[in-house]
C-alpha cells in the first residue's frame, strides 16, 4: 500500500454536533464541526479512514422511542469507542466538518440518536488508512452494500473534485427498498437518464440499485449487479479501477470478478474492532504471504481498512 502512506498525526478531539438527522428507519446521519488542532490533525484525512467515537456519556431516547428488537441492548453499557467513516468531509482554514452515515444496530447507535445540535463527543483519529487513486484510471466503479455506503459517498465527493480525468459510476445494493441508506428522491426523468440515487447525483454520477429481494432496481445481489455491467461495457482493464465497502460476502464477489478481469480493486473491510489503534490485536484480516498458499494477518484498523483485492484471503 505505498500509495497510501501519507499519514497524519492522530489524537483525541471533541468534536461538537452541529445535526442529526433520521433518513430511514434506521438510517441516521450525525454532522458535526472539528477546530483548533483537530484541523490540522485532519486536513489530509481520506476517504475509508475512520474515527472511533466514545459514546459511553450519551443519553438513551425515552423508552418508547427504542425499538423493541433493541431494548434489551440499550440497556447495555457502552464502554468501547465505536468505528465509524465519514459520509462527507470538508476542511475549510479554523474549521474542519463531517457527515457520518449511521445505523441503529445496538446500544451505542440507539444512544447515538439522542445527540443534538451543540453536544459534544469524543473522538480519536484520523485512524487508518483510506482509498488512494493510482496513475493511469479512468473509470472508477464504486460498490456499496448497506451502511458500506458512507466512506464511498465521501470517495465520489474526493473523485468528481480532484480528479477530473476519472469518470465515476456508483452501485448500491441493500436487502430491500427500505435497507438502502439513502436521502434525496429524484424525478422520474433523472432515473430514467441513470440518476438513481441523490447523494451520487449531486456530484453528476450515474447510479444503479439493487436489492435482493427486487423491490427496486436490479433484483438480486450489487456484486452481479456490477459484474453485469463490466461485461456489458467491457472497460478497459488497465484504466478501470473498482472501490468497494460492505459485507465480507459481497466484497469477495467483488475480488473475484475484478481477478477475472484483471481490474485493480480497493476493498475497505469490516471487522469488530475494540481500541482501533492496533494494539488489542482484535480486528484480524486473513491476507496472502510472499509464499503460494501462505496465509498472513493483518489488523484491519491499522494496515486497513481499506486492502487491496488481490492481498486478500477469503473463506469459500
Amino acid at each position: 500500500m505505498a500509495e497510501n502512506t501519507a499519514k497524519a498525526n492522530k489524537g483525541v478531539f471533541a468534536a461538537t454536533v452541529t445535526s442529526n438527522r433520521q433518513i430511514g428507519r434506521r438510517f441516521y446521519r450525525l454532522g458535526f464541526d472539528l477546530k483548533g488542532a483537530a484541523t490540522e490533525a485532519f486536513a489530509n484525512y481520506k476517504a475509508g479512514q475512520f474515527v472511533q467515537m466514545d459514546l459511553s456519556g450519551a443519553a438513551l431516547p425515552a423508552a418508547e422511542g427504542i425499538a423493541e428488537e433493541f431494548r434489551d441492548a440499550a440497556s447495555k453499557k457502552t464502554i468501547l469507542r465505536r468505528p465509524f467513516s465519514f459520509a462527507d468531509f470538508t476542511v475549510k482554514p479554523g474549521k474542519t466538518s463531517g457527515e457520518i452515515l449511521y445505523c441503529v444496530v445496538g446500544a451505542s447507535t440507539v444512544r447515538m440518536t439522542t445527540l443534538r445540535s451543540g453536544d459534544t463527543v469524543s473522538i480519536v483519529g484520523p485512524l487508518g488508512n483510506g482509498f488512494w487513486v493510482p496513475e493511469g484510471k479512468k473509470l472508477a466503479i464504486l460498490v456499496s452494500g448497506g451502511i458500506g455506503t458512507g466512506p464511498l459517498i465521501h470517495l465520489a465527493k474526493v473523485l468528481t473534485s480532484n480528479h477530473s480525468g476519472i469518470e465515476p459510476i456508483a452501485f448500491a445494493g441493500a436487502k430491500t427498498k427500505e435497507d438502502l441508506p439513502f436521502e434525496g428522491k429524484l424525478d422520474r426523468i433523472a432515473q430514467d437518464l441513470g440518476f438513481s440515487l441523490g447523494e451520487y447525483a449531486r456530484y453528476g454520477i450515474r447510479s444503479q440499485v439493487a436489492t435482493d429481494d427486487g423491490s427496486v432496481g436490479f433484483a438480486g445481489l450489487v456484486a452481479d449487479c456490477m459484474a453485469e455491467w463490466i461485461k456489458q461495457n467491457n472497460p478497459n482493464p488497465r484504466e478501470t479501477i473498482i472501490y468497494s465497502c460492505g459485507p465480507t460476502a459481497m466484497l469477495a464477489r467483488i475480488a473475484k470478478t475484478a481477478a477475472e478481469r484483471n481490474i485493480d480493486c480497493q476493498l475497505s473491510t469490516e471487522e469488530m474492532m475494540a481500541c482501533g489503534i492496533g494494539v488489542c490485536q482484535g480486528c484480524a484480516v486473513a491476507c496472502k504471504g510472499a509464499n503460494p498458499n501462505e496465509t498472513i494477518y493483518k489488523l484491519c484498523c491499522k494496515d486497513g481498512p481499506v486492502f487491496e483485492g488481490k492481498d486478500l484471503v477469503f473463506n469459500a
